[in-house]
């Protein structure tokens, strides 16, 4: 294999495992772990009436506090990459992971904002290697062409995981209170990272030759990589962002749902991430095989997750129930980030590469939440605690303005691509010289 071909590194690769205990060894117990990771990210948009009667907070106290998670999760990208890529993904998630569950179990006890918000901080900061671990182990066991479906379902694994955050939370918690509920999660994120300790195979550890920022500097100036991240990151930070918790509150106050209502419509567009990540993958397979790039598909998914966000920006009033599902399903495109990067580039970097697209992602998705609230909180709220239909217009309008630019980049490119390959056929002499 030559050192800049895409795929599994042979330095890091074991002997070859049946289909059946890839799964059982490999995909099962990674799988889980980024079906938490999706849980305790969403479950705020759940808890939010809680949250805010507990500890009366505004729209932009409510953003920070979630978005904490991004931040932390996005600070743990490089060293967590460096990680992966030195030790393999079963040795670094059970520190991980225990870190996670320790925050949570701070979260249970915290008794004000400072306390939820640094609590939230760490539970981001130990679940954030549980995504980068489960594409490590993926891209070194699974063949390239075989990624992109076997990576929709690890994001479908995800998309449980967000449904289990709405309706089901809900649900629990006619039982238990929040606080119980997040002692009930610190045990199962505990049960996680003995079962990977104990399941995933070992992967042989790499000595790192090359200088942490030289090799940061060549996942950045990877074409593959920079396609990737001009494309579509910043389509991916707004799902992240919107997705994890204003969603909910725009199904309350624009399209007047009651909470359980609320609970009801994120679980079915929690069920749309599932059915929109497998779908994607088979669809990014499909495509391969009749020589379309995953780029291709990926910008025409962008265009169109931004055609449903103009619908939030323009107040379609028919269809608020519609416009919800359509974000959660036409949004998990944005994952296709994730097969580009594995396919174009060295295995020896898959770490590293997730984690750089990761640290784009959720600082991105922090910056998105966190702002989106401080927009909210320019206009005033109606007695209720609603704010009106023309502040989540202008958030959206924002929104749709900074993700224009990425679709623009590769509608030109194209198009000089296009007219490059004209000129080559008007003149072959000159082009074969």
């Amino acid at each position: 294999m030559r050192d800049d071909a895409p795929g599994p590194d042979p330095a890091t690769t074991a002997p070859a495992l049946s289909r059946p205990m890839v799964f059982l060894v490999v995909f099962l117990p990674f799988a889980l772990g980024h079906y938490l990771s999706t849980l305790m990210r969403l479950v705020n948009a759940t808890l939010a009436p809680y949250l805010t009667a507990e500890l009366a907070l505004t729209p932009g106290q409510l953003g920070l506090l979630t978005s904490a998670f991004f931040l932390a999760f996005a600070l743990a990208q490089l060293p967590v990459g460096v990680a992966l890529d030195r030790w393999g993904p079963a040795r670094v998630q059970l520190p991980m992971l225990v870190i996670a569950a320790l925050g949570t179990l701070a979260f249970a006890g915290g008794r004000d904002f400072n306390q939820l918000l640094v609590a939230r901080a760490v539970i981001g900061l130990g679940v954030g290697g549980c995504f980068m671990a489960a594409v490590k182990a993926l891209s070194t066991w699974i063949a390239p062409a075989r990624l992109p479906s076997v990576q929709g379902y690890l994001i479908a694994a995800g998309g449980v995981g967000a449904a289990t955050a709405t309706l089901p939370v809900r649900m629990a918690l006619d039982h238990v209170d929040w606080r119980g509920l997040f002692v009930g999660l610190a045990a199962a994120l505990m049960a996680v990272a003995v079962l990977i300790r104990l399941l995933a195979p070992p992967q042989a550890t790499v000595a790192q030759r090359q200088p942490l920022r030289s090799a940061m500097a060549e996942v950045f100036r990877h074409p593959a990589f920079r396609e990737a991240a001009l494309l579509v990151s910043i389509p991916h930070m707004v799902f992240f962002g919107i997705q994890g918790l204003w969603i909910s509150r725009w199904l309350r106050d624009v399209a007047g749902y009651s909470e359980q209502a609320v609970s009801g419509q994120l679980y079915l567009g929690m069920g749309a991430v599932i059915v929109g990540a497998i779908a994607v993958g088979k669809l990014t397979e499909w495509a391969g095989r009749r020589g379309v790039r995953p780029v291709r598909v990926a910008a025409a998914g962008v265009a169109l997750f931004i055609i449903v966000q103009a619908g939030f920006m323009l107040g379609w009033r028919p269809g608020h129930a519609a416009l919800a599902i359509l974000f959660t399903l036409v949004g998990t495109i944005t994952g296709i980030e994730y097969t580009m990067v594995a396919q174009g580039l060295p295995g020896r970097l898959t770490g590293r590469a997730a984690t750089c697209l990761n640290l784009l992602i959720f600082l991105g998705a922090f910056a998105v939440q966190a702002g989106f609230g401080q927009v909210l909180d320019c206009w005033q709220p109606n007695p209720q605690g609603r704010y009106p239909a023309p502040a989540y217009q202008a958030g959206f309008t924002l929104l749709i303005a900074l993700q224009l630019p990425g679709v623009a980049w590769y509608g030109w490119r194209g198009w000089r691509r296009s007219l490059a390959s004209g000129r080559m056929d008007l003149h072959p002499a000159t082009s074969s010289k």
